[in-house]
């Protein structure tokens, strides 16, 4: 293999690994409905009459038991590219992640060298409570050895969640202990939060970030901007990049609490669901700060919403990338074995009356899935050209904003008010290595547990940016480590951009070790483009509008 690989080669592969971990498209109304997908009083439909005789004549037992699920796939597909079938051995972690808790032991972990390492305690769980410290490393489960073991991630989930109220022995190894610590640790239930920061990015502003929006997005959110408000912000960063969607009602309320009390936020319409308008539910929190939203190619579903609403009412600047382009309603449908149907059954429209679903074709959802490599291939990625982003959407049918009449259209996501090009400079077969492998994760975890008592002096996490400076011999010896130990190959294209954007990682993932993810994604928006652009337009009034 040449030494010499191009952006053209690399890119697309390392955008796909990105968008893999944060594309979730499904999009569900809450519902209490147990109605099955199919019903065995058609005695019409082919499909039926063909299992039926099946059951009833085959010359042996037809044992079709899990084979429904292909079948099921298959017709699906034929339908959208976001109808899908969810297996009953995935629900559960599926229903977890959308009510916003599980049950079990509370630590985000990872497997490093065979041996399972404590990234940090869940604020509030039990691991918390009892001393569990970020950097214990877990050698015995119930009193089996767990380290050296080759334990997958999945094996480890399974021995550490159970119901609540059971328990589970752990043996956890501490540095500068000879002895393995001993915990007898009674499972409880652990939120999984959907904000993932708040804070305050300079003395006007506040920045939320949310990572989907699940059954508790609009009370970890309103937690987050109270208390920014009572910091005095006027201006407000919501940052939805890589949201893939979530529960519509969430979304609603959040907008509530920028827009006022009964605007329209978004209405749905399907062939056996009648036109449902949703409004603002009430007079909100911040009705009169500047407002920006940060979008991307992986921002879907709720966060369009979101998107849409405050562009369409001129709150707001939306500031990034052509959003996703998903605006289909699915609902869940529970069959009898456990599993579940995830059905589209309405399209959604932004307040101005733009549906913003992108083309597709029937049956043809590699082709569907394919628009990624697209905006790569053609450019829009990366271009300051808007008509690139424009000709994706449904130019023909032109709507306009509700107070400044700007012209806005649909048929392709959200096309941002100011554009962000997707940065590759320091993209290439050495850097992806690095981050596709998670090097950065593991060497700030290894390093920040031998040397946690040198960073004490770290009152804040804004004193820690300011005042700590990643040198260049942690820089080398990050590389040496990368190289010698991780087998990391084309160490000739460490250049300087890769040097600063690793190095601007590693230190922030050193601030996620001492304040956690609010930490990490400080440091991070100190170099964003995005938040640059967005401080710069709420200084330009002629954007933005009062409600």
């Amino acid at each position: 293999m040449s030494n010499s690989i191009s952006r053209s080669t690399w890119f697309p592969l390392f955008f796909a690994i990105i968008l893999a971990g944060g594309i979730y498209l499904g999009y569900k109304i809450k519902s209490n409905s147990t109605t099955y997908l199919f019903s065995q009083q058609d005695s019409t439909n082919p499909l039926i009459e063909s299992l039926d005789l099946i059951i009833a004549n085959y010359v042996e037992d037809p044992e079709l038991g899990d084979k429904y699920g292909p079948v099921i796939e298959k017709l699906l597909s034929e339908l959208d590219p976001h109808s899908y079938y969810i297996p009953a051995s995935d629900m559960q972690g599926i229903e977890d992640e959308m009510t916003g808790n599980f049950e079990g032991i509370g630590i985000e972990f990872f497997i490093v060298k065979d041996t399972i390492q404590v990234v940090t305690p869940i604020q509030g769980g039990p691991s918390a409570q009892l001393g569990i410290l970020s950097g214990d490393k877990i050698i015995t489960i119930n009193d089996s050895l767990v380290a050296g073991t080759k334990i997958s991630n999945d094996d480890v989930i399974k021995k550490l969640k159970g119901p609540k109220g059971t328990r589970v022995k752990v043996g956890v190894l501490r540095n500068g202990k000879n002895d393995l610590i001993q915990y007898d640790i009674k499972r409880d239930k652990i939120p999984l939060y959907s904000v993932d920061a708040g804070f305050k990015i300079d003395e006007n502003t506040g920045y939320i970030k949310i990572s989907r929006f699940s059954g508790q997005t609009y009370n970890e959110f309103a937690e987050k901007l109270q208390s920014l408000k009572k910091q005095n912000i006027n201006q407000l960063v919501i940052d939805l990049r890589q949201n893939p969607g979530g529960y519509l009602e969430e979304a609603v309320k959040i907008i509530s609490e920028i827009l006022g009390k009964k605007r329209e936020v978004v209405y749905i319409e399907g062939r056996r669901v009648p036109k449902q308008s949703y409004t603002a539910e009430r007079d909100g929190y911040f009705l009169d700060g500047k407002v920006a939203i940060l979008i991307d190619e992986g921002s879907a579903s709720a966060s369009e919403i979101l998107a849409g609403a405050i562009q369409d009412w001129d709150r707001g600047i939306i500031i990034g990338r052509r959003s996703f382009g998903k605006g289909l309603v699915q609902q869940q449908y529970p069959l009898s074995d456990g599993s579940a149907v995830r059905l589209t059954i309405a399209k959604y429209y932004t307040p101005s009356g733009r549906s913003i679903q992108r083309p597709y074709t029937k049956g043809e959802g590699d082709k569907y899935e394919a628009d990624f490599q697209e905006r790569y291939d053609d450019g829009e990625l990366f271009t300051q050209d808007d008509n690139l982003a424009l000709a994706k959407q449904d130019t023909a049918n032109q709507y306009f904003t509700k107070i400044l009449k700007r012209p806005v259209f649909g048929g392709g996501g959200i096309a941002p008010d100011i554009f962000i090009p997707f940065d590759t400079s320091y993209y290439n077969a050495f850097s992806i290595q690095v981050l596709a492998g998670g090097l950065i994760q593991e060497y700030t975890y290894d390093y920040y547990s031998k040397h946690a008592g040198t960073f004490s002096q770290y009152a804040s996490v804004a004193a820690f940016e300011k005042n700590f400076t990643l040198t260049d011999a942690f820089y080398n010896t990050f590389l040496q480590y990368c190289i010698k130990s991780k087998g990391v190959t084309h160490s000739h294209l460490a250049n300087q951009k890769v040097k600063k954007e690793l190095s601007l990682r590693l230190k922030a993932a050193l601030a996620r070790q001492i304040f956690g993810t609010d930490g990490y994604l400080y440091v991070l928006t100190k170099d964003d483009e995005s938040i640059r652009k967005a401080l710069e337009a709420f200084s330009r009034k002629e954007l933005l509008t009062k409600k």
